[in-house]
């Protein structure tokens, strides 16, 4: 049934990129109509990895729009641009004013949750609700072991490039799945598209995010952000994630904050168990207008 609805959405989704600087453009898919909401992938995504998300949301009457960060998914990378996670949030606001688009609903997965909560406080008009899968508020855009990586990046083409990108990410996907039976080759071509078209590009992108430094801290306004918040955690042990530390931040801070546990599934959540995701929008949904 599932591939149906992929071929379905194939054929309604469409996809384009929003000019916000003359150097830097993000990349936008929109299906259907109805209410707003605006979906942020994390590091390694894009918006082919919302691929069984999004024809459920046009559905269920939503208007699904991915908007991939700066040097995410198939949006530009250019090497001096700023990649803290502000500047990414306030990427995302002007890219929805493009659009005209407000008070969405935001689904976000990973360290695409910590651009969420940065745009829900700089920019309330914008955010209805979040669901943030697995996502907690980090202050900075890579981890330590992934800057600890990237001091090989100028020796990653000599030791296989592309490839070499590919069997990392694979190991990567499983390791932090509860069901790994979404990992097929087909989906891995689909992962590593945007850094194989571009693998310079790519990884002058990394490195710059790994150098970058976040204006303010999220932690002291996430007393700021006003509108619930739904924090989606699959239940299986799998690496990457949201910490317990993180899991406490939200809770003290936040004026409207739930948890929903997923029996099963891992850090990607979306691929395993796509219909809880849909869930955890319906329920953001069913508060009606938040102020």
């Amino acid at each position: 049934m599932w591939l149906l609805t992929l071929v379905l959405f194939a054929d309604t989704a469409h996809a384009f990129s929003v000019v916000l600087t003359p150097v830097e453009s993000v990349q936008v898919t929109v299906t259907g109509a109805g209410e707003p909401v605006v979906l942020i992938p994390g590091l390694f995504g894009s918006a082919f990895g919302f691929r069984r998300v999004l024809p459920l949301l046009a559905q269920t009457g939503f208007h699904a729009v991915v908007v991939e960060p700066l040097g995410v998914g198939t949006s530009a990378r250019p090497a001096r641009a700023d990649y803290s996670l502000t500047a990414q949030a306030d990427r995302v606001a002007a890219a929805l004013d493009r659009l005209g688009l407000a008070n969405a609903i935001v689904v976000a997965h990973a360290v695409g949750a910590s651009i969420a909560y940065r745009l829900a406080y700089r920019r309330p008009d914008l955010v209805r609700g979040i669901v943030a899968l697995d996502g907690g508020p980090v202050e900075a855009a890579t981890t330590r072991g992934f800057r600890r990586a990237l001091e090989l990046a100028p020796w990653i083409k000599l030791l296989g490039g592309a490839r070499l990108v590919r069997r990392k990410l694979q190991r990567s996907l499983i390791a932090a799945s509860g069901d790994t039976t979404w990992v097929t080759e087909q989906v891995l071509d689909g992962y590593a598209a945007g850094a194989a078209r571009d693998l310079d590009g790519t990884l002058r992108g990394y490195v710059a995010m790994a150098a970058a430094r976040e204006p303010e801290r999220l932690a002291p306004h996430l007393a700021e952000i006003r509108c619930p918040v739904r924090l989606v955690i699959g239940t299986a042990p799998h690496q990457s994630g949201v910490s317990a530390a993180e899991v406490s931040a939200l809770a003290r801070a936040l004026a409207s904050f739930v948890i929903d546990s997923v029996a099963g599934a891992g850090h990607f959540l979306f691929e395993e168990q796509p219909a809880a995701v849909i869930a955890a929008v319906e329920r953001i949904r069913s508060l009606g207008q938040w102020r």
